[in-house]
C-alpha cells in the first residue's frame, strides 16, 4: 500500500532541488508525494511528476531584506533579529500553508531549524544539508569559531545553535500548536530518524553520532539527458581550452562583483564562464540557468559562493574548486573543499580573486584531489540510499 508522502522545502532553489530528487526517488519506489516549497517552484516540483502545495514565506525576500544585509556586512545577531521581525508577519500562514499540505499526509519529511515537522501530529523523518546532529569531533557549521573550544566546546555549539533558533521561533510555533492543534504548546522531543543529504567522502560521519542518524549521500537532481546548450555557449566550449566557472549566488551578484571577476580571469589568463549578466570577450562568456552536472565537467575549474548543493556539483565533477563564501553554512563548505584537497582555502578579500584563480588553476594537487572525491561521489546514489533508509525504519514511525 503506497504512503503519502509530503516533504516541506522551504529556502531557495537549492533547498528545493535535492527534495525534487528524494520525491522522485519515492515515487519510483510507489509513493505519492507532494512538496510545499515557494510557489516560484511549482514548475521545478511539477515538471518531475510531484505533487505540489505552496508556501507564503519567501526565503529569497528575507535574505534580500535588511536581515540579510546585516549577515553579510558582518552583523549576525542584527541579522537574527532582523529575521525574526521579517518572519512574524508571515509565519502564522506558512504554518498554515504546512498544516493545509500535510493533513493527509503519512510521513512528512522537514529540514530542521524550521521545527515544521516536528511541531505537526504526523510521522516525519528530519532532512539535514549539512551536519547539524551534535558531536565531539567538529563544531557546528554557523560556528566555526568553536572548533577550539575542545570535544565539549564543539559539541555544546550545536545546542547553542539549536537554541538560538528556538528563540527566534519557539514561541510562536508553541503558541500555533496550543491554538491550532490544541495540542500543548511543548515541543516534542526530537527522536525522529534523520536524513543527511550530503557523502561521508566530504563529511566523515562522527562516532558519536546516534543510529538514527543516517548520512545517505548527495540527492541530486541531474539534468534531463535530452538537454543540450544553446549555440553561444557550445560554440564557445569548442573555441578554446576549459574555462573556468564564476558564480557568486545571489549574496554577491553585484556589478562590482562581476566586473572583478572579469578582471581577474584577465589577469591570469583565463577563459571564463560568468553566471549572469553583463559585457561579454571572445574569452568571456555570461551564463545563465545551465545544469551543474552538464557543465562543471566541461571547466576547468569552478569558483561559486560554497551553496551545499554548488559545492557538491563541483566536487562531484571532479574538477578544482574556490570557495567565495559570504552566508550561513558557506565558509564551512568551503573549509571542506580545501580540508579534502579539492582547493585553495576560501576567498577572504575579493581582491585576492587573480592570485587565488592563478593558485586554483596552477596547483595540480587540487585537481588531484578534486578527481579523488568525485570518483568517490560518482559512485554513490544518495536518493537510493535515502529512499531504502525510509523503507526501514518506516515500521517505527508511529510508534
Amino acid at each position: 500500500m503506497s504512503r503519502e508522502v509530503v516533504i516541506i522545502a522551504p529556502g531557495s532553489r537549492g533547498d528545493v532541488q535535492p527534495c525534487v530528487a528524494l520525491g522522485r526517488g519515492l515515487a519510483a519506489d510507489g509513493d505519492r508525494v507532494r512538496v510545499l516549497a515557494a510557489p516560484a517552484f511549482e514548475p521545478l516540483v511539477t515538471r518531475h511528476g510531484l505533487g505540489f502545495g505552496p508556501l507564503s514565506a519567501d526565503p529569497g525576500a528575507l535574505l534580500g531584506s535588511e536581515a540579510g544585509k546585516a549577515w553579510t556586512t558582518g552583523r549576525p545577531l542584527k541579522f537574527l533579529t532582523g529575521l525574526r521581525a521579517a518572519l512574524r508577519p508571515v509565519l502564522d500562514r506558512l504554518l498554515a500553508d504546512v498544516h493545509a499540505g500535510t493533513k493527509t499526509a503519512d510521513l512528512v519529511l522537514a529540514p530542521t531549524l524550521g521545527f515544521l515537522g516536528t511541531h505537526l501530529p504526523v510521522p516525519n523523518v528530519e532532512l539535514h544539508y549539512q551536519p547539524s546532529v551534535p558531536t565531539r569531533a567538529f563544531p557546528h557549521p554557523l560556528l566555526p569559531w568553536a572548533a577550539r573550544l575542545g570535544p565539549w566546546g564543539r559539541h555544546l555549539s550545536f545546542t547553542a545553535v539549536d537554541a538560538l533558533a528556538g528563540r527566534l521561533l519557539r514561541p510562536e510555533l508553541d503558541r500555533w500548536r496550543a491554538e491550532t492543534l490544541g495540542v500543548p504548546g511543548k515541543r516534542p522531543r526530537r527522536d525522529s530518524p534523520v536524513l543527511c543529504g550530503f557523502s561521508e567522502a566530504v563529511v566523515p560521519r562522527p562516532p558519536d553520532w546516534p543510529a538514527r542518524v543516517h548520512v545517505t549521500g548527495y540527492w541530486f537532481l541531474d539534468a534531463d539527458p535530452g538537454w543540450r546548450p544553446g549555440p553561444r555557449l557550445r560554440d564557445f566550449l569548442a573555441a578554446g581550452p576549459p574555462p573556468v566557472y564564476i558564480g557568486f549566488g545571489s549574496m554577491r551578484a553585484t556589478e562590482e562583483t562581476f566586473a572583478l571577476a572579469r578582471t581577474a580571469l584577465r589577469r591570469a589568463g583565463l577563459r571564463g564562464l560568468v553566471a549572469g549578466a553583463g559585457p561579454e570577450t571572445d574569452d568571456v562568456l555570461t551564463v545563465a540557468d545551465v545544469p551543474h552536472d552538464w557543465l562543471f565537467p566541461r571547466t576547468a575549474a569552478v569558483v561559486h559562493h560554497g551553496g551545499a548543493g554548488t559545492t557538491a556539483a563541483g566536487l562531484r565533477a571532479g574538477v578544482p574548486t574556490l570557495v567565495c563564501p559570504v552566508f550561513a553554512d558557506q565558509p564551512y563548505w568551503g573549509d571542506r573543499v580545501f580540508r579534502l584537497g579539492a582547493g585553495p582555502r576560501p576567498l577572504a578579500d575579493p581582491a585576492e580573486l587573480p592570485a587565488k584563480l592563478e593558485e586554483l588553476t596552477g596547483n595540480p594537487l587540487f585537481r588531484r584531489g578534486a578527481q579523488y572525491v568525485g570518483a568517490r561521489l560518482r559512485k554513490e546514489n544518495g536518493v537510493a540510499h535515502a529512499c531504502s533508509v525510509l523503507r526501514e525504519v518506516r515500521p517505527g514511525l508511529r510508534s
